[in-house]
């Protein structure tokens, strides 16, 4: 397993965080040993791993052959970025920053009517019809209108294409809005197909499992037989770790920290990229986060993506 360096989260996430991040690891006490803290392979953290491991059980056990198996894979549900930057990426540090901060400027004008429903086409065969969202929602979904200022990436065109995305049934082509914009050769694209809804998972979260959510998931690999995560610690431990239990039909992460220190430390939450290496490629296998029984959510870094809204 491979650690990426972490970065800190903003005050309010730190403020909504702190306390599970003290249960967790210790953060934030100012006991001393034999009063309650403990250092890493003491008996605390012995049964905080059997606990996890449990869990992992229990998770895998509720969602194999279950109905909400079922609907996954049978669903349409983008793991990677539904919106592609033109070809070669944006060509300047100005035009990145109009494309994170939501400054675009239309110049062309958005198509008013359109198919009620587009064709999701996988490569390893099968495909699914999904209700498709119109060109005005999807400029909206890129631009904020009351951002004026310059510069801004300008529109000059929009028709609907198609682009490939990786989903957790492998790459599809599905319907997208391609929006081409003023120097650039080719479109900025923007999926125009709806996601399929989440399933109801068939286990609910544990609260006396010690652990936070996994962030978000961040890719996984070509060969399936990598997945990077962004999973969260304090600033009183080593950094972020995450567990794999696989089955034949799932595969259960469950997030942890190590090398917790203790004595007085502050209630900061960091974010940290983790790859994991599994046995074999994920497949049509579900990725779970132990801690709450359900799908790791894909979360683009810049904008909420809708395969998670």
């Amino acid at each position: 397993m491979r650690a990426r360096v972490s970065r800190p989260l903003s005050l309010l996430v730190v403020v909504a965080l702190s306390a599970g991040l003290g249960a967790l690891s210790g953060c934030g006490s100012q006991q001393e040993p034999g009063d309650g803290a403990r250092d890493v392979g003491t008996a605390t953290n012995a049964a905080s791993t059997k606990a996890q491991a449990h869990r992992a059980r229990q998770v895998a056990a509720a969602w194999d052959g279950s109905a909400a198996a079922a609907a996954w894979r049978s669903g349409y549900h983008p793991i990677d970025e539904v919106v592609q930057l033109p070809r070669g990426g944006l060509r300047d540090a100005a035009d990145r920053r109009a494309f994170r901060d939501h400054r675009f400027a239309l110049r062309a004008k958005l198509p008013s009517a359109g198919p009620a429903e587009g064709r999701v086409a996988w490569e390893r065969g099968g495909s699914l019809t999904r209700p498709l969202e119109g060109a005005k929602k999807a400029y909206n979904s890129l631009a904020d209108t009351r951002k004026k200022a310059e510069p801004s990436l300008t529109v000059t065109e929009v028709k609907l294409g198609t682009m490939r995305v990786a989903t957790s049934r492998g790459t599809a082509t599905i319907p997208a809005w391609l929006f081409s914009l003023d120097g650039y050769d080719s479109p900025l694209k923007r999926a125009a197909v709806r996601p399929s809804q989440l399933p109801r998972p068939p286990i609910g979260r544990d609260g006396d499992v010690p652990g936070l959510p996994l962030h978000r998931l961040v890719r996984v690999s070509p060969d399936g037989r990598a997945v990077s995560v962004v999973a969260l610690h304090g600033a009183c431990d080593d950094g972020a770790a995450v567990h794999v239990r696989e089955t034949s039909g799932s595969v259960v992460l469950s997030p942890s920290v190590k090398g917790q220190r203790t004595g007085p430390c502050t209630k900061q939450a960091k974010l940290q990229k983790v790859t994991v290496t599994l046995d074999r490629p994920v497949g049509d296998r579900v990725l779970l986060d132990a801690v709450t029984g359900k799908p790791v959510p894909y979360k683009s870094p810049h904008r909420p993506s809708p395969s998670w809204s």
